[in-house]
């Protein structure tokens, strides 16, 4: 019974670490925002067919397929990003302390479970 107890005492949140929802929110950023700058570069210079890039001006306010408008949606792209990996770090981590308060509780009436046949 003493290594359930034992197990409880740090050893699923060593495990199963949090996640550090800014830097999770900062990296998605970061790489969805460089990515459409790329994209647009490309497009720019290159001028290829193929990716209709002109259709992120529908989800972008203020997006073009130029150099300016590079900025404009690797910050958009960034702001996206950032918000979505925010919110996956922060799921992540409800999700975690709930399946860990399950986990507990279980455990902890497994342990008092016989609890009545050791008084006398």
């Amino acid at each position: 019974m003493l290594e359930h107890a034992e197990c409880m005492d740090g050893g699923f949140e060593e495990a199963f670490p949090r996640i550090h929802k800014l830097a999770l929110g900062v990296a998605i950023g970061l790489t969805s925002g460089v990515s459409i700058w790329l994209l647009t570069i490309v497009r720019v210079m290159l001028r290829p067919g193929g990716i209709p890039m002109n259709l992120l001006k529908e989800f972008f306010y203020g997006y073009t397929v130029t150099w300016s408008g590079a900025f404009v949606g690797f910050a958009w792209a960034f702001a996206c990003g950032f918000v979505g990996g925010w919110l996956l770090g922060f799921v992540h981590n409800v999700t975690l302390d709930l399946w860990l308060l399950v986990v507990r509780a279980r455990t902890d009436l497994s342990l008092r479970r016989h609890f009545p046949d050791h008084i006398r």
